[in-house]
């Protein structure tokens, strides 16, 4: 593979790799920007890009929860959330902190596992986790512009009153009928193979 630009329209291939050679750097087609990547961001890492964000007058939207066994209606929500903004971050319950709220055959999915899948979906552009109880210490350092949520907690959304005191908004989002990572489980464990 050359060095020179690609033409519009030709097909990047990976070259073929030989056993103790570097691989040839990769050329960018003609016209081609290079997009942010969806991060797993420290705390810190995450309170320095709001900054940036901020100065560049993007609206950031958060959501948080387990993501144990992503199905479409996580996927919706996500998507939903992310269509109110030009930022979505998600905060995801660490283990011990999935365990403690879901119990002790749970969670499915490592953290690691599943901020990796939250952040190969499109509508994801960043990941925290956090160990809290509830993201509501994150919230409030963060201050998204938009606080979302499924409608099934819109009796209690964790860090409503410091982005609501911020002048931010929340958002409660429908969901889709018929799916829950609890249910899904359930329904696993009652089939007969």
């Amino acid at each position: 593979m050359s060095d020179q630009p690609l033409d519009q329209g030709r097909q990047l291939r990976t070259p073929v790799r030989r056993a103790g050679c570097a691989p040839p750097p990769m050329a960018v087609p003609r016209g081609a920007t290079l997009e942010a990547v969806p991060h797993l961001y420290t705390r810190d890492e995450l309170l320095a890009e709001r900054m940036r964000w901020k100065q560049e007058h993007k609206t950031v939207v958060f959501t948080n929860g387990c993501y144990d066994l992503l199905h479409p209606g996580h996927i919706h929500l996500l998507e939903q959330a992310r269509s109110l903004g030009d930022v979505l971050i998600v905060g995801l319950n660490t283990d011990a902190g999935v365990r403690r709220a879901k119990g002790s055959s749970r969670p499915l999915t490592p953290q690691q596992d599943r901020a990796g899948l939250l952040l190969a979906l499109a509508a994801v552009d960043g990941v925290v986790l956090f160990e809290e109880e509830t993201p509501r210490e994150l919230i409030a350092a963060l201050l998204p512009d938009i606080l979302v949520k499924g409608v099934d907690w819109s009796h209690f959304i964790a860090g409503r009153e410091e982005v609501e005191a911020a002048g931010g908004h929340v958002a409660a989002i429908s969901l889709e009928p018929g799916y829950s990572t609890t249910g899904i489980v359930e329904e696993i464990l009652t089939r007969k193979l």
